[in-house]
């Protein structure tokens, strides 16, 4: 019986296949690039000062585009997938597929804890919301007292329980390397908006894989919370 995963490759990437690959590594590249420069409060401060009127529509519009972005490069993902290289087998597939389902569970579950219209930039544009800074204030659910970025967290679970071919292994990776990257900048912006709170929850909490002896108690996070209203550092 086998188990694990089962190794698919049985000839090595075509000049073809790489090829493809370079390609869609240029459009990840590209993508994550854009991606979060569109994020920082640098663009968005100059939209703001520049274009005040358009500051409403900004996170919606970031939102579509991205979603617009992530076209392409799925249909090279399909298009040109290249060598298959692993498959879940046996009791491996069964941890897989538990491991996936348990990831969209929580991620599902995450989202009562989340404002989503102002995630989306529809509260945004309904209020005619100016401000350069997200709207939705310092909170932490359950799952953000164990990991600082549990959509993050969830994302790279559903990556890396997949079967993979070469498009896959390489997205994966990219994806991986954005997720750290792109968690980094992302609290450098939350510093600005909430302070030493968040220095403080950084210390305490990690990033992105979650470790026994580094959570908080529900009641140091309403703490830390607490602190975080009263921060008077914003952009």
């Amino acid at each position: 019986m086998q188990c694990g995963w089962q190794e698919k490759a049985e000839h090595g990437m075509t000049e073809s296949d790489w090829r493809d690959m370079a390609l869609l590594a240029f459009f990840w590249l590209g993508y994550f690039v854009l991606h979060s420069a569109l994020a920082s409060l640098q663009v968005k401060s100059w939209v703001a000062l520049h274009y005040p009127e358009r500051m409403p529509l900004y996170r919606l519009s970031y939102n579509i585009l991205a979603a617009i972005m992530l076209l392409p490069i799925l249909w090279l993902m399909v298009r040109n997938p290249g060598p298959a290289l692993w498959a879940w087998q046996s009791m491996g597939a069964w941890l897989a597929n538990g491991l996936t389902l348990a990831a969209l569970f929580g991620f599902v579950k995450s989202l009562n804890y989340y404002d989503t219209q102002e995630f989306l930039g529809l509260r945004q544009w309904k209020s005619r919301t100016q401000r350069v800074e997200d709207q939705e204030g310092f909170h932490l659910s359950p799952l953000h007292r164990y990991v600082r970025h549990p959509w993050y967290s969830f994302g790279l679970v559903l990556i890396w329980t997949r079967d993979m071919n070469a498009a896959m292994l390489l997205s994966g990776m990219m994806m991986t390397a954005y997720f750290i990257i792109g968690s980094r900048l992302e609290e450098k912006k939350l510093v600005v908006y909430h302070g030493d709170a968040y220095r403080c929850y950084m210390e305490r909490v990690p990033g992105l894989i979650p470790l026994p002896w580094k959570s908080l108690t529900a009641k140091e996070a309403a703490a830390l919370v607490s602190a975080a209203e009263r921060s008077p550092e914003r952009p």
